[in-house]
């Protein structure tokens, strides 16, 4: 395996903006009322996760990159609430669907945690 030259290398990375595009398709479906506040929220989280693995992909030290991914571990988790809210109050309603989106929350926060790991022992 060569060396990750881009933040697209990273699997984490491409899952989470997956999940992002997913998340858009996804909230397409709300109701209309909801576009500045839960959409918003749940969109703003979806992308945060994939653009704070960027930020810190770029960073200058590994103690940065460490707190980037811990902000996209925040969002994700956010998010997973948010989609598990979304179901409470019915606007989720396949469980095909709901399972999904619970799936790769919980795939893209154990890659997270994995990265940070290797991060933090790595020299």
């Amino acid at each position: 395996m060569g060396k990750i030259k881009s933040y697209e290398d990273l699997f984490v990375f491409q899952k989470a903006d997956d999940l992002a595009v997913r998340i858009y398709e996804v909230t397409t479906a709300f109701p209309k009322h909801e576009l500045y506040g839960l959409v918003s929220q749940m969109r703003r989280a979806a992308v945060s996760v994939p653009s704070n693995i960027v930020e810190g992909f770029t960073s200058h030290t590994r103690k940065e990159y460490v707190h980037f991914l811990r902000i996209a571990w925040g969002s994700l988790a956010e998010l997973e609430y948010q989609i598990k809210f979304s179901k409470r109050i019915g606007y989720l309603k396949e469980k095909k669907v709901i399972d999904e989106l619970v799936e790769r929350t919980t795939e893209i926060g154990k890659m997270l945690n994995g990265l940070i790991s290797k991060l933090k022992t790595s020299n």
